[in-house]
């Protein structure tokens, strides 16, 4: 650790030009010697012997400088003063760069004589040559809070054709921790780094207290950089502030007993504007060096956050668009001397291939690409949950799934000269359950479960098979069609007849087999429940026309970005209906399908339906949804969910016969 002392030291050096020995005398080091990029000697920036000094100022010692280079002490104080900028500490956001001779000239003592001396040291020090340096990112997507190894289909990753049979069990941040170890240790000069949705979204171990022991899990696993997702706003601007800069829980507290200190790498979002102030509500980029190369990362979040967040979330907050955000940032960063760029982007695609291929891609991050400046080269995604390793017009576009299954393992080549990526390759690497678990995480989600241990392992109910998220033909899910059920059930007081389900907010499979905490098979836990629905989301209850129904369901089908997006409702017991795949977005539904109970709705009544808060606000794009009226809010979501289990255990899996889709 920096001590007082040696930070006291150094600002009166750098500020003041104090002198610390004899050799100090006043002599004329502060003779310019740079016009126009070039020395006096004929230097010219963008030379190898340029490269060899800037590559020296930035990066040797003050004890190199002073007294092996043979700088005065005022000189070599000002030139790390100047590196470690202002707060006076290494590795901070505002250190400074020697990107030109003119900005190594601008130090206060040095001139001709301490270039002279500094050319002569580079020259005669092979390892201030400058040259190809070889840089690793280990990157990886939605991690959504998954300590545990999740299960279900979130917990594989298919190899092979037959997804039954070629897959491999995957994630889990024990395992995800070795991973990075063995990946990192094969190049000094690794960065990990994130797309966004670490939390949010989570299981009960991390979201019953508040989504810090995720953000405690990332800081072990060493990852230094990431953008913000839509689900970093699920509890607001303010909180997720607090997942940043640490401090207890403004109502709860530290519910561990130990405080939280929050992130040690920084959130970005580029395009994440606050209201009130016009300004962007998180930094837009942190620059890193490696060498005498240096990479800036932008990162940032989908325009559409407001689209798929609750209102609350966002409040105060404008979304900008991606491309243009990013080309914005590129004269900017330029502007410092920064010629290599990676984004970090929560916004996707998705493609037919296996995790480690890109057959067929599309989606929005096409689109996107498509439109950016030629200086931006990787671009690391998320959002869609897919795993890809795309090269497009020469610009490198992975994804690594989500809940902590992949890491991409992107490996660059940048010249220190130029500061240019000469080569990029990318490897999509399973988090296999095969390696040991990492003994820091262990220990981690040890003290966590030993916490909600009473809560997560209360047994609710029994079911007679598995409930999954997996759509049939007709676009029904057997999990879904539960928490339909249960929402009706829970709201049938407040006069609700149908209940709808969006697949966006079911977040895990129920299995049968799971053993989560003890229990017998078939027994389901509050734990694996609270996994299903981990939003806490109020139940609406609110009236609608039979025309608004129709609205509703069409609405699940859409064009973004030249892309159709689909999202299939799940529809409680009792709603009936009916699409065309093949006709036109808009006229999927046929009218006269749809019917409650039995009965055919009917345009002009009004009926009274269940959906959960982020639905009722329009999310996901069901916008008919705000026109509801009569508004009443019932419980939170997965208490409805908990109490159906209980009371209709033993659960018998749901026949799917609510959709039903012709060609």
């Amino acid at each position: 650790m920096r001590s007082v002392f040696t930070s006291i030291l150094f600002a009166p050096i750098a500020l003041l030009g104090c002198t610390s020995s004899a050799d100090d005398a006043e002599d004329p080091e502060d003779e310019a010697f740079t016009v126009d990029g070039k020395s006096d000697s004929g230097i010219a920036d963008g030379s190898p012997d340029a490269c060899s000094v800037l590559k020296l100022a930035n990066l040797a010692s003050k004890d190199t400088l002073d007294f092996d280079v043979k700088l005065t002490s005022r000189a070599a104080a000002n030139i790390v003063a100047f590196r470690r900028g202002a707060d006076a500490l290494p590795e901070t956001e505002d250190d400074g760069w020697f990107a030109t001779l003119k900005r190594l000239d601008d130090i206060k003592h040095i001139g001709k004589a301490s270039f002279t001396r500094m050319l002569a040291y580079a020259s005669a020090h092979p390892e201030y040559a400058c040259g190809p340096v070889a840089v690793q990112l280990l990157a990886f997507n939605d991690f959504h809070g998954n300590l545990k190894p999740p299960s279900g289909s979130s917990g594989k990753i298919v190899t092979g054709p037959d997804p039954l049979v070629n897959f491999v069990d995957a994630g889990g941040v024990e395992y995800m921790a070795t991973h990075l170890a063995q990946l990192a240790a094969t190049n000094p000069h690794t960065t990990i780094v994130a797309a966004g949705d670490l939390i949010g979204a989570t299981p009960l171990l991390s979201a019953a207290f508040h989504d810090e022991p995720s953000i405690e899990s990332m800081n072990l696993l060493g990852l230094a950089v990431s953008s913000v997702g839509n689900h970093e706003f699920d509890k607001g601007p303010e909180e997720l502030l607090r997942m940043q800069s640490g401090g207890c829980h403004p109502v709860d507290g530290c519910r561990d007993g130990d405080g939280f200190n929050g992130a040690s790498f920084p959130f970005l979002g580029a395009n994440v504007i606050d209201t009130a102030t016009n300004d962007r509500f998180l930094p837009p980029y942190t620059i890193r060096h490696y060498g005498n190369a240096r990479v800036a990362f932008i990162g940032l979040t989908l325009e559409g956050t407001p689209l798929v967040t609750t209102a609350a979330g966002v409040a105060g907050l404008v979304f900008h668009d991606e491309a243009d955000t990013i080309n914005s940032l590129v004269p900017e960063l330029k502007g410092q001397g920064v010629e290599s760029i990676v984004v970090l982007l929560h916004e996707g695609g998705k493609q037919t291939g296996l995790y480690n291929e890109c057959t067929a891609a599309s989606g929005a991050i096409l689109e996107i690409a498509a439109r950016l400046d030629p200086a931006i080269e990787v671009l690391v995604t998320g959002h869609t949950h897919n795993a890809y390793n795309c090269t497009v017009n020469g610009r490198l576009i992975t994804s690594a799934a989500h809940a902590g299954r992949i890491i991409t393992d992107i490996d660059l080549t940048i010249d220190e000269l130029t500061g240019k990526i000469t080569s990029k390759t990318a490897t999509n690497v399973i988090v296999t359950r095969t390696v040991p678990k990492h003994v820091a995480q262990t220990t981690l989600i040890t003290r966590y479960e030993t916490l909600i241990a009473p809560i997560a392992n209360r047994v609710v109910g029994t079911v007679n098979g598995d409930l999954v998220r997996v759509a049939d033909a007709d676009g029904e899910t057997t999990m879904g069609a539960v928490i339909a059920d249960a929402q009706l059930d829970g709201t049938r007081a407040a006069g609700a007849v149908a209940a709808f389900m969006n697949p966006g907010g079911v977040r895990a499979d129920i299995l049968a087999a799971t053993i989560s905490g003890g229990e017998a098979a078939g027994q389901i836990t509050y734990g694996e429940a609270f996994a299903v629905q981990p939003f806490s989301n109020l139940l609406v209850t609110l009236d609608v026309t039979g025309a608004e129904l129709d609205t509703l369901l069409e609405q699940q089908w859409s064009m973004v970005g030249g892309v159709l997006k689909v999202n299939m409702l799940s529809v409680s017991a009792g709603f009936q209906y009916s699409w065309n795949a093949s006709a036109a977005i808009g006229s999927r539904v046929d009218p006269s399908s749809i019917k409650i109970g039995g009965v055919t709705v009917v345009p002009t009544m009004t009926y009274r339906i269940t959906v959960n808060a982020f639905l009722a606000d329009g999310g996901d794009g069901f916008a008919v949804l705000k026109l509801g009226t009569n508004r009443a809010t019932g419980s939170i979501d997965v208490d409805a969910l908990e109490r159906y289990l209980t009371s209709q255990s033993p659960l018998a899996v749901p026949t799917l016969n609510r959709v039903t889709m012709t060609p």
